[in-house]
């Protein structure tokens, strides 16, 4: 990894530390940043530095900038102090709409005027975050990533009504620099673009279990050595192009488009009844049966990483703008 202060930045703090907040101050630190994470539980402060130490090690196989230290890592319980010097400020506090407006307003009372505000929230919509902020509502935007945040690369910036473009165009510099991907949604929509995708398919397999045609086991052994071994090189849209033969998506609409049809009809998630539920709970817990979760992340970890080993390998030059 390179150096960290992109854009100008040095100093970055988190707000909220749960499984995001803390994978973002693993990734952080890894890029060599001074972080504050800031949360009222007091106890929120052991919890994070365990869960930094975790991953550690995997940043480490990923390679760590030269100023990457876990000694850059302060810990406050009052928010004020911990945004006021920040150079940019990555929201992650619980999915609770009131909550997150009340306390993003308090940072834009707080933090220095030209710092980024960046939520990382997966639902809600960036006007809806910076309605109440009275001083600068133009650097709030959503950045929202992908967990484990400190492996997964990709992080969508979406802006809001009142946003301002050079601060979405600060933050695409600012994870860019940290060998991220960032996409930037043209258009704010609820669950942004990769959640959108991601739910479609939950919303099927959800169908797919109620209907008793198969186990939750089933339906991930049907995209671990199906569709996802080639959606992690391609994505849908390339992959089912060269599904069309030397003709391509022409080919593949005109040929399957009719027969593909009443799948798409499907479109309402079945009710998630307390059977449905079970079967679902249920179903995972047979799969994970005998295995702790910290032995399945550390497997995750490793598999994340030998396979962005190979993604470099075999797709160098594709990026976020459509080009191979």
């Amino acid at each position: 990894m390179t150096a960290g202060n992109a854009a100008g930045i040095k100093h970055i703090t988190v707000v909220g530390t749960g499984v995001i907040g803390n994978g973002w101050v693993t990734r952080f630190l890894a890029n060599g940043y001074k972080v504050t994470a800031v949360d009222p539980d007091p106890a929120a402060e052991g919890r994070m530095r365990e869960a930094v130490n975790h991953a550690w090690p995997s940043m480490e196989q990923m390679g760590l900038s030269e100023n990457a230290s876990v000694d850059n890592l302060f810990f406050e319980e009052n928010l004020e102090k911990a945004v006021k010097d920040a150079g940019f400020v990555q929201e992650n506090v619980p999915e609770r709409e009131n909550l997150k407006r009340k306390v993003i307003s308090d940072i834009d009372n707080f933090a220095p005027e030209d710092t980024v505000i960046a939520s990382s929230t997966s639902g809600i919509l960036p006007s809806v975050l910076q309605a109440d902020c009275a001083k600068h509502p133009e650097r709030v935007i959503v950045a929202h990533p992908f967990n484990p945040v400190y492996l997964m690369p990709l992080v969508e910036l979406v802006g809001g009504k009142s946003t301002d473009s050079s601060f979405i165009e600060k933050a695409r510099e600012f994870y860019d620099g940290m060998k991220m991907k960032p996409l930037v949604v043209r258009e704010e929509i609820e669950g942004h673009i990769a959640d959108r995708l991601m739910e479609a398919i939950w919303r099927e397999s959800l169908h797919i279990v109620n209907d008793g045609i198969a186990t939750t086991e089933e339906i991930d052994a049907s995209i671990v050595y199906g569709p996802g071994l080639r959606w992690a090189l391609m994505g849908p849209f390339l992959t089912l192009h060269m599904g069309g033969g030397k003709a391509g998506m022409r080919h593949l609409l005109e040929q399957f488009g009719p027969a593909l049809k009443l799948p798409w009809t499907k479109l309402e998630a079945p009710e998630l009844s307390d059977e449905l539920a079970e079967k679902v709970i249920t179903g995972c817990e047979a799969q994970t049966e005998g295995v702790e979760m910290d032995e399945l992340e550390k497997r995750r970890d490793q598999f994340l990483i030998e396979l962005q080993g190979l993604l470099e390998k075999y797709w160098p030059a594709a990026n976020l703008n459509g080009k191979l």
